[in-house]
């Protein structure tokens, strides 16, 4: 392979996913700040979506794997500054999330069921399956949770 005519890093970092939320990719999560190719060395620079997330070093390995697959050389730096918010979450990311049943990132007055679209869930634990989710249960359809918590 020619590396910078059929090999795309933008793309092929685009398809790393996030650990915890596998059919969401980590550019859709917006933990990537920026891609930078400079002929065969890729610099990818991210964000934690909280200082203590444990997928970091998981997530870093990947990007570095999908990169030296494809004959690419990686570098994978990370800054926290500026930190990441739920509003780095794409359009297409927060779909992802809806349909997989997640409650993407909303004031705490606009949650609505991902399942039946009802405006009326409540909170049964702050803590959801992971930290950054909060488990909810829609008083409509009886059905369990989790919202992505909002961190602005």
């Amino acid at each position: 392979m020619v590396i910078g005519i059929k090999a795309d890093p933008v793309a092929i970092v685009a398809e790393v996913c996030d650990p915890e939320i596998p059919y969401l990719s980590i550019v859709d999560l917006g933990i990537v700040r920026s891609i930078e190719p400079n002929g065969q060395l890729v610099t990818v620079t991210i964000t934690p979506t909280y200082s203590g997330c444990p997928a970091m070093e998981f997530i870093r390995s990947n990007i570095i794997e999908a990169l030296e697959a494809e004959g690419f050389e990686a570098i994978v730096r990370t800054v926290f500054d500026p930190p990441w918010t739920t509003d780095d979450i794409s359009a297409r990311g927060r779909d992802l999330l809806a349909s997989n049943g997640i409650a993407p990132p909303e004031r705490p007055e606009a949650v609505v069921c991902p399942r039946c679209q009802s405006a009326s869930p409540r909170t049964v634990s702050e803590f959801g399956s992971t930290a950054c989710k909060a488990l909810m249960v829609c008083s409509s359809c009886g059905e369990p949770f989790d919202l992505f918590k909002q961190l602005r």
